[in-house]
């Protein structure tokens, strides 16, 4: 194998190669990049054994071959090294990769071609074009939902199910948190399956950052994998799919719409500022915020021992019977950061009943959080007894 190669053309794809192997652990070929020279260009390949990835480059070719490098190394040096033309060089089995680079020269030590084993290239027969920026956006007002914990199955994942006339719902679900949104894509409802697709959530965070540079993509989707392409065919991706069952959410779903529920609208910016100072005085035995709704305005309070408490008072508009209602603060900070709206609507079922969220320009978007059971606290003074 002997090439030329321009640093900036390859460096990007490397990076994003280099994030997907494993550090330290797995057989070697998963913890090497490869190199793979054929058909005047350079292909950029790695893998973690579920999430590959597959780079082509331009390069000025002498020699064809095969080869992996110590993925890790390979990209640091790279990295340090200046703008330029690189120049790679490995010669026979159990050879060494040369760079050079000018009068620099390096040598790395090589994987042989006979552990490669081929990667799951793009499929063309139903792939359809996407936008990268609204499937970011996509992941990150589903992904904050979705579970950390891998051995709840289905709960662990992203959903993209279709519905009727091109609608697709995207879904995430942790047990106390729920997000969906609704969107209009016809080409892309007409290839996902009836029942939808699974994507796990420890692959979303490669997958966002590979989205970050891109405006369109190309989609598709077979039964076990789902690929991704950018629009110059330059670099794709390809995920797993998850074979697990995603829990049935339209009855809770359902709750929101129902006509015995209460409305309180407020202004985002002003409760996240406000929720953002009562959070101080929380601590591990009391993590909420309690909204009390009995007066004309909103009154929000909690108290941490040891810390003291905190009061506040909002501007709110207000219909309903509840009169008081606690969410933990954390959570509800994060979730009012997903949106964009300035007026946000909270709609509650019940004091321990699901309580969704919507903003009035974040359309067919809503969230859904648990709030936090109201306990009474009774304090006794001690009082001496006449005997």
């Amino acid at each position: 194998m002997i090439l030329n190669v321009e640093k900036e053309e390859i460096i990007e794809g490397l990076q994003t190669a280099a994030a997907i192997i494993p550090p330290k652990t797995g057989a070697a070929y998963l913890r090497s990049i490869w190199l793979k020279v054929e058909n005047n260009k350079l292909g950029i390949l790695s893998t973690d054994s579920s999430i590959e990835f597959i780079g082509n480059y331009s390069a000025n070719i002498s020699e064809e071959g095969l080869i992996g490098v110590q993925g890790k190394a390979f990209v640091e040096l790279l990295k340090k090294l200046p703008n330029g033309t690189l120049s790679f060089k490995a010669k026979g089995e159990n050879s060494v990769l040369i760079i050079e680079q000018g009068r620099k020269k390096y040598k790395l030590p090589t994987q042989e071609s006979s552990w490669f084993q081929n990667f799951s290239e793009f499929y063309e027969e139903n792939a359809v074009e996407w936008s990268a920026d609204f499937l970011q956006e996509l992941i990150d007002r589903i992904s904050f939902c979705i579970s950390d914990d891998e051995s709840s199955e289905g709960v662990s994942c992203f959903l993209l199910k279709p519905k009727g006339e091109g609608k697709i719902e995207a879904c995430g679900l942790n047990g106390h948190q729920f997000a969906l949104q609704s969107f209009l894509n016809d080409a892309l409802h007409d290839i996902l399956p009836a029942n939808g697709i699974l994507i796990q959530k420890k692959y979303l965070n490669e997958l966002k950052k590979w989205l970050a540079n891109k405006s369109d993509i190309q989609v598709s989707i077979l039964e076990k994998r789902i690929f991704l392409r950018s629009m110059d065919k330059k670099e794709s991706m390809s995920l797993p799919l998850a074979d697990f069952s995603f829990p049935d959410y339209t009855n809770f779903l359902g709750r929101i719409y129902a006509t015995d529920i209460s409305n309180l609208i407020i202004n985002r910016p002003e409760v996240i500022d406000a929720l953002g100072r009562l959070s101080i005085f929380n601590n591990e035995n009391n993590r909420c915020t309690y909204f009390d709704l009995t007066n004309s305005d909103l009154v929000l309070s909690c108290t941490g021992q040891d810390v003291g408490s905190a009061t506040e008072m909002l501007d709110m508009q207000y219909q309903g019977d509840i009169k008081k209602i606690a969410f933990p603060t954390r959570n509800l900070i994060d979730i009012f950061g997903h949106f964009n709206s300035e007026k946000l609507t909270m709609i509650f079922t019940g004091t321990e009943g699901c309580c969704g969220i919507k903003g009035e320009n974040d359309q067919d978007y809503v969230v859904i959080i648990m709030p936090m059971k109201i306990v009474e606290e009774t304090f006794y003074n001690e009082e001496e007894v006449d005997s």
